[in-house]
């Protein structure tokens, strides 16, 4: 997932020369231990925006990338050496936007011809280039087909994530109208479980919220998302909190102080989950959200920022608790990975000279193959990467 990066307010130079000596310092002790990558451009359809949000153990890479003329996008498989167009279900954009983690299949979201007959934007608009107006479904890709997943009864459904027991996860509106909404968000939405035989089971939200959205799922069945208020269905106040779902149960997972943003994005077979969650002092427009990586045995932890930063978010996580995703500050965005027992890592400060700057990592696989997007400084274009392991950086190699 990503969202509008936010004006940041830029340090005093006195400060900066005070603490830029601690700061080098912080940045060498944290990369110790890593490995270090090197960086694959992914192809694009024509545009010059593109970026990778998920990728699989066997090395498919999947996200989006925009269309000649930077007006649509398509979400796209990088497989084999070759860019693959999933196209849409007969709208204009479509595209993947979470890390999806399973072997066989692709899921994501997808405008249909139909034009919205309430005049809603839905949680689509924010992943698509421009608002068209068109409904927006939750897709599941596999063997060339992509096919789309049902609602909750209202005109919007959007998937995120999917396990390898052919189970998708997301969210979906109702036929009720919500008093909880903003313009021009009208119907209640609610998380949702596909399961691999067409079953469709919303899962709801915690007592004394009305909508709520699952972002991840483990092949345990174990699913994380958010509850709060509908709102304008994307983010805000929508995550008042933080919730896992199992055994029939929808648990409170905690915060880091803040009213909003409370965001798990990616849960792993252990259970661990990492995310985003905003500070104490926030607001529903004002968000000042954290990385933070939550376990059952340790509860929340903040994962704080990279040196001279102000916010985080991590959207990607493996099953050796490696977990990825962008530091904000004055400077711009900066890909960062984190790992128990160390400070988060600049993943620029890992990757050869001249290598392009990356701007976030969306996803981690087992292997700790990395994607996410990547600016080319002599163009400006955005486009998708894989970043590779190599050695580690202590080695003499």
């Amino acid at each position: 997932m990503k969202l509008q990066t936010f004006r940041e307010m830029i340090a005093v130079a006195l400060f900066a020369a005070l603490v830029a000596p601690a700061q080098l310092a912080a940045e060498e002790l944290s990369n110790r231990g890593h490995h270090r990558y090197s960086v694959v451009r992914l192809g694009s359809l024509g545009g010059t925006m593109g970026g990778a949000s998920s990728i699989n153990n066997r090395g498919w890479v999947s996200g989006s990338s925009n269309l000649p003329e930077d007006q649509t996008q398509h979400a796209v498989l990088w497989r084999h050496g070759q860019t693959l167009d999933l196209g849409t279900l007969g709208g204009p954009n479509s595209s993947v936007s979470w890390p999806n983690h399973n072997r066989r299949t692709v899921v994501g979201i997808a405008e249909t011809s139909d034009l919205d007959p309430l005049g809603e934007s839905w949680s689509c608009s924010a992943f698509f280039p421009n608002s068209t107006g068109h409904t927006c479904l939750g897709f599941v890709w596999e063997r060339g087909v992509m096919r789309p997943l049902p609602t909750l009864g209202g005109n919007n459904g959007y998937a995120a994530g999917a396990n390898n027991r052919g189970q998708v996860v997301g969210w979906a509106e109702t036929d009720f109208r919500d008093p909880t909404c903003i313009a021009p968000q009208v119907l209640q939405f609610q998380a949702v479980l596909w399961g691999p035989r067409g079953q469709v089971q919303a899962l709801p939200p915690l007592e004394g919220d009305l909508d709520s959205a699952a972002t991840a799922i483990n092949d345990r069945g174990q699913v994380v998302g958010i509850s709060g208020t509908c709102y304008r269905a994307v983010g805000a106040l929508s995550a008042k909190h933080a919730v896992l779902w199992e055994r029939g149960q929808v648990i409170d997972i905690g915060n880091l102080g803040g009213i909003a943003w409370n965001t798990p994005a990616a849960i792993n077979n252990r259970g661990d989950v990492a995310g985003f969650s905003d500070l104490p002092g926030d607001d529903a427009d004002h968000p000042n959200f954290h990385a933070f990586f939550w376990t059952r045995r340790g509860g929340i932890q903040d994962l704080g920022t990279l040196p001279g930063d102000t916010r985080s978010l991590a959207f990607g996580l493996n099953e050796r608790g490696q977990v990825v995703g962008e530091s904000i500050g004055s400077t711009g965005r900066r890909a960062f990975i984190w790992q128990g027992g160390a400070m988060m890592t600049d993943l620029n400060a890992l990757v050869p000279p001249g290598s392009p700057r990356l701007l976030y990592a969306n996803d981690i696989n087992d292997e700790g193959e990395i994607v996410g997007q990547a600016q080319d400084s002599s163009t400006g274009e955005f486009f998708a990467f894989v970043a590779l392991p190599g050695c580690d950086e202590d080695d003499d190699n």
